[in-house]
């Protein structure tokens, strides 16, 4: 996915926002709480849409229903002056009941219809990240669970016998490809240097 400049920007600043209202100074889960006092003052964050719609944004967490996704993947890659009209977007998303009474304070501002169109895009692309984030942390515990899985076969064969051909503990192999030493025989050799009667 390509992001334009004003995307790019806007998400890190939606982000960082999301984060601030998401658990308070002691690490509580506060989210719920705080969106319900965003909503509560978005009559009051009106002058910040335009210069800050991130403020505002996280107001719409979770309102959106996206109907057709591949339109906010093509919308991520427009500056804020090639944006769509908002009712153009009509068969793309919808909102939720709760967020229709909001989205008409909004729209009823001059650069309500930008807001809306920015506010939906922002909200994709963060559950599209989390999406991706989860993946990758699935991914990555599934090869955690590989290379744990490889290990203890290695230190299996390594206990049983090594990897070069040489099976069992004592490290020989117990084929017949004329290369053993014969146990029976460097025994016998042994004895004899310490002074016993070699065996006939």
């Amino acid at each position: 996915m390509r992001f334009s400049r004003y995307f790019q920007e806007l998400m890190l600043a939606y982000k960082a926002e999301l984060d601030d209202l998401r658990s308070d100074s002691e690490g509580k889960d506060v989210m719920r709480h705080r969106l319900k006092e965003k909503r509560e003052q978005l009559a009051f964050l009106l002058p910040m849409m335009g210069s800050n719609p991130e403020m505002l944004a996280p107001a719409f967490h979770n309102a959106f229903l996206f109907m057709n996704p591949l339109s906010f993947e093509s919308l991520s890659s427009k500056e804020a002056t090639k944006l769509p009209s908002w009712k153009s977007l009509a068969a793309a998303v919808k909102l939720e009941p709760w967020a229709e009474k909001m989205a008409q304070l909004v729209l009823a501002e001059p650069e309500g219809d930008a807001f809306m169109v920015t506010a939906a895009c922002l909200e994709y692309l963060s559950r599209s990240h989390h999406t991706r984030a989860q993946a990758t942390s699935t991914t990555q515990d599934d090869d955690d669970d590989e290379d744990s899985r490889e290990q203890g076969e290695d230190a299996e064969l390594q206990e049983n016998g090594d990897l070069d051909g040489n099976y069992g503990r004592h490290g020989r192999d117990d084929g017949d490809d004329g290369d053993d030493v014969d146990l029976e025989e460097a025994g016998a050799d042994w004895l004899a240097e310490q002074g016993f009667d070699r065996k006939d």
